[in-house]
């Protein structure tokens, strides 16, 4: 069989792994070898913090329900459980929204919360 040069390909490899490094600081924006390495734990950093995203942010509209609620006098748990018995389907997101933007609004649902509870 005839020998293959690979270099045309190497390079093109190489120049994927430093373009993707490119703002790295140091020798891990222009060596390739620290640059591939920072590049790989780089994208798992970028697969493991998508996930660690939808998390974070949860708890933040969970403390922001939690405190609006408790202006209200009721708890967090205790509203959910009464949207939940008022058949009221609005999602976590959107009730930190109108807890921010529309207290008046939040109040009202939290008034239906309440009443499910009751009865």
């Amino acid at each position: 069989m005839p020998r293959v040069k690979g270099s045309v390909q190497t390079r093109a490899r190489r120049k994927k792994v430093l373009k993707l490094a490119k703002g790295y600081f140091g020798s891990k924006h222009a060596i390739y070898r620290t640059a591939n390495e920072q590049v790989m734990k780089s994208l798992q950093y970028a697969y493991r913090d998508r996930k660690q995203l939808k998390r974070e942010m949860r708890k933040l509209w969970i403390a922001r329900i939690n405190a609006a609620a408790r202006m209200n006098n009721i708890s967090y748990s205790q509203l959910m459980h009464g949207l939940k018995l008022a058949n009221v389907e609005v999602n976590r997101k959107m009730l930190s929204e109108i807890a921010i933007h529309d207290p008046k609004g939040f109040t009202l649902i939290v008034d239906r919360a309440k009443k499910a509870l009751e009865a």
